[in-house]
Order: C-alpha cells, then sequence, then structure tokens
C-alpha cells in the first residue's frame, strides 16, 4: 500500500512531469550551503545582540534591527539562489 506522500508525488508527477532528483554530490552542495548560510546569519545576529542592546533610543534600536532583518534576507536569498541553481542544473 502507498503512502499519502507516494500518491501525492504521484499526481504532481501527472500534472508537472517527471519531479528532479538529487545525486549524493548536489545533496551535499545543498547541504552546505544551508550550513555556511545558517553560520552566516548567527555571525549577523550575534554582531548587532550587542549594539541593539547599546542602543540609546528607540529609534536608533529600530535601525539596527531592520540592518539586521536587511542582512539576513540577503544572505537568505542568496542562499535561496544558489539552491535554485543547483536544481536547475541537475
Amino acid at each position: 500500500m502507498k503512502s499519502a506522500y507516494e500518491l501525492a508525488m504521484e499526481r504532481l508527477e501527472k500534472s508537472s512531469g517527471p519531479t528532479k532528483k538529487l545525486d549524493d554530490e548536489d545533496k551535499a552542495k545543498i547541504a552546505e550551503i544551508e550550513k555556511i548560510a545558517e553560520s552566516k546569519i548567527a555571525e549577523v545576529r550575534l554582531a548587532y545582540t550587542e549594539k541593539v542592546r547599546a542602543a540609546e533610543s528607540i529609534e536608533e534600536r529600530n535601525h539596527l534591527l531592520a540592518e539586521q532583518n536587511d542582512k539576513v534576507k540577503a544572505i537568505e536569498e542568496r542562499r535561496d539562489q544558489d539552491k535554485e541553481a543547483i536544481w536547475a542544473n541537475s
């Protein structure tokens, strides 16, 4: 008996065509991309933690948090682009 996941994948393949499968090398590349992105995000958050604590006004604090969020978002976007490139080439 097939699982719900297997049935859903079959329906997806019928409507969208065959799904791509990654080889072990591509999986390792994606895992490395994730690992690097997570560490960069952690570095950004650590760097801003002390700055936010030392902020003298709410406006300064909000500005620093916005900067932090922008940097994290840029890292996440780059991570997603790199992963999409691997998927596109598989």
